[in-house]
């Protein structure tokens, strides 16, 4: 789809083709596109069919609102999920950052679309400086945000101009074609920069390579008064500027990306669970390391990430299995948003013949497999297991202090 296209998709004969588009998602593709074929033509068609299969596709980020909006295929891959972007909003009117660090994360949280008391950010200044399709502004304008968001590429530019128009917000958006090198964001109150993690080979995860490079994203975060830069979840720690909070996000247990945080009060390394809205901060605990218990706890992804082991290992009051690896034991029954517990029947080393044995004894025909610091292939172990009993379970393949091992773990779901 290029500009050309897409600006006739905004008219109201494109808008006709749309909605037909629209109403043939799922069906036979070269039957859609004869189908549409009769009435309009090919450029038309082609970018009616793209934008209504992008649609489908975007209501797992953007829900409802995804039914009105706009997309081009890498503009969609990068946007921010709309429960991500309003956590982030929240945490801008001071809502979340300033809370004292919680055992368990829950005082103070909020539902992922709600606005607190107090928490309006009417009037604040925010330029966008890599806006893509403008995930990150739709959200930051219906808190009360004006934005000025500017994008390399006019395509996107029109998509994400045509995004805060179809939602009620081109009153509080500006959206113009410029290169985020050349934003000024000492005349704003607060900067957002979401670069680029895409080339033309394919995902990068080295910042060096993001579009702006890193460089320029340092160069713009210095000048700025406040700022959010959102990064990969991977991002080395030495990449993350002197004096800024670093925030990992879960989202339903996924971890779904890294936010910096310069120029707000809060921790040097955070872990936030949404839609819950649950938030761990350093505490200074450290794990101890000690014998298998009765439970094994999984951390969170986002804790991981941030470096938070110990502090969930607090929470369970709960020992390392192997100082290098995030697995938890513990002989308590503690519920926490921060780990999934399972209940251990057998701690093995790590043999196939024997693992093998051990779950057809139980009549094990299907197992999860789990691993962290295991070189084994999970699909060849599945492969070479052959099982077939009726009973479902749970295996944990890691590392016990340098041995191979294997946690066996109840059958029952984990919590």
């Amino acid at each position: 789809m290029d500009l050309d296209a897409f600006d006739e998709l905004l008219t109201p004969r494109g808008q006709r083709a749309l909605a037909e588009a629209v109403e043939l998602v799922g069906t036979d593709p070269v039957a859609a596109a004869t189908k549409l074929r009769k009435t309009y033509d090919a450029a038309l068609t082609s970018a009616a069919l793209t934008q209504a299969g992008l649609r489908e596709r975007a209501r797992a980020k953007f829900g409802e609102d995804a039914g009105r909006m706009y997309f081009t295929p890498h503009g969609l891959e990068q946007s921010t999920r709309t429960e991500v972007a309003e956590h982030r909003a929240r945490r801008l009117a001071g809502t979340r950052a300033d809370a004292p660090p919680q055992g368990l994360g829950v005082a103070g949280a909020l539902p992922a679309g709600a606005s607190p008391a107090g928490a309006s950010l009417h009037g604040l200044r925010v330029v966008d400086a890599c806006c893509g399709v403008g995930g990150d502004f739709l959200a930051l304008a219906r808190a009360g945000c004006t934005v000025a968001a500017v994008d390399t590429d006019p395509l996107t530019v029109a998509v994400a101009r045509a995004n805060a128009d179809a939602l009620g917000l081109g009153g509080r958006v500006t959206v113009s074609v410029g290169d985020a090198a050349e934003v000024r964001p000492e005349e704003y109150d607060v900067l957002f920069a979401d670069p680029a993690r895409r080339t033309s080979r394919g995902r990068t995860f080295d910042p060096m390579a993001y579009s702006p490079p890193w460089p320029v994203v340092l160069d713009l975060v210095s000048r700025a008064s406040r700022a959010c830069v959102k990064v990969a979840p991977g991002i080395p720690y030495e990449f993350i500027p002197e004096g800024a909070e670093a925030e990992w996000v879960s989202y339903k247990g996924e971890v779904k990306e890294a936010a910096l945080w310069i120029g707000q009060e809060g921790a040097r390394r955070r872990a936030t669970l949404l839609p819950g809205g649950h938030t761990l901060a350093p505490t200074g605990a450290e794990a101890p390391v000690g014998p298998a218990g009765r439970y094994v706890y999984e951390p969170d992804g986002a804790a991981i990430r941030a470096h938070l082991v110990g502090e969930v290992s607090e929470i369970v009051n709960g020992r390392l299995l192997d100082p290098m690896i995030a697995y938890i034991t513990g002989d308590d029954l503690i519920d926490t948003p921060w780990a999934t517990r399972y209940e251990i029947e057998s701690v093995l080393p790590f043999s196939g013949k024997k693992l093998r044995a051990a779950l057809r004894e139980r009549q094990v025909g299907n197992v999860t497999i789990k691993k962290r610091g295991s070189a084994v292939d999970i699909e060849r172990l599945r492969s070479d297991l052959r099982l077939n009993g009726e009973k479902s379970a749970t295996i944990i393949l890691t590392r016990i202090l340098d041995k191979p091992s294997v946690i066996i773990c109840d059958t029952s779901p984990p919590a």
